[in-house]
């Protein structure tokens, strides 16, 4: 079976879309949309502007977005997906690829997720790391101990065996890298990220975010949707409304969603967007299947 997988926040690079743009009258069409739909010329941003503008998370997540749907819908017939899944802000671009989100609708969801992230970033000092080489359980375990201490940490992001991010309060996260070098992590490394996305800190956006969503028409999905918050796959559109505005505080299991569409019959994934690093994290999830970027 065929999978299409959906990147996050972090893919970006200056000059994404920009040969689609150039040589597809339906991608340009598309990326005219949102440039209207925004109210912004997201597009002069994202071909041609820095580094720094396109790090703020407001940017960030409309043009991940835009990148992968576009690259997507410009793939014609051989964009047959029999399941879809996105990692984090990749959700959104899952759902509109499934047919649950109509593109204007997606990208309207995605830019208010992202500037209610944006704001509850500024509300509160807070940041993830990346914990390398522990097992999955030690990381939580660390991150209960830090939690009962008063300081908010929790596993954000479990990418791959032996990966996972981890997010929280500056103290929190500093702490936590200590605790974690000390228990036999091979690296604690901070991101540079906005603030602590995937924790009980995104929870002023998570109110702002329910809102949009439950004014957005959804429809059921063409084919099966794996989401973050349990790895599951989902056609009814409720649930996957639930799932959505649920995702923004809970940890993305990602590992978890890669095997159960293995285990469904994924055997072919293809990963559109900007990057490669869904491919890089399948092919240490499941090395026998095949993980590649549109052809």
């Amino acid at each position: 079976m065929k999978a299409f997988v959906f990147p996050g926040q972090g893919a970006q690079f200056v000059g994404m879309g920009k040969d689609l743009y150039e040589n597809s009258a339906l991608a340009k069409e598309l990326f005219e949309k949102a440039n209207d739909i925004l109210d912004y010329r997201i597009t002069d941003i994202m071909f041609n502007g820095t580094d720094e503008d396109l790090r703020q998370t407001k940017v960030t997540q409309p043009a991940v977005f835009l990148h992968s749907v576009i690259s997507a819908l410009c793939m014609g017939d051989d964009f047959k997906p029999e399941m879809t899944a996105g990692h984090s802000l990749g959700e959104f671009s899952a759902l509109v690829a499934a047919g649950a989100l109509s593109f204007e609708d997606g990208l309207k969801l995605v830019y208010a997720r992202a500037m209610a992230m944006q704001k509850a970033c500024e509300a509160t000092p807070s940041t993830m790391a990346a914990i390398l080489a522990l097992p999955d359980e030690k990381v939580e375990e660390i991150c209960a101990q830090i939690m009962a201490d008063g300081e908010v940490c929790v596993p954000a992001n479990f990418n791959c065996p032996g990966q996972i991010v981890i997010s929280g309060s500056v103290p929190g996260i500093e702490k936590a890298c200590e605790l974690m070098k000390a228990a036999g992590a091979k690296r604690a490394l901070p991101l540079k990220v906005g603030g602590a996305f995937h924790s009980p800190l995104m929870d002023p956006a998570k109110v702002e975010l329910a809102e949009a969503i439950n004014n957005t028409t959804f429809h059921a999905p063409k084919c099966p949707v794996y989401q973050n918050v349990d790895a599951l796959p989902y056609t009814d559109s409720e649930q996957i409304k639930k799932n959505l505005i649920a995702q923004l505080t809970a940890s993305v299991r990602w590992t978890q969603t890669v095997e159960n569409m293995v285990a469904d019959g994924a055997v072919d994934f293809t990963e559109c967007g900007p990057g490669a690093v869904l491919q890089g994290l399948i092919k240490k999830i499941k090395p026998e299947v095949s993980a590649h970027g549109i052809a």
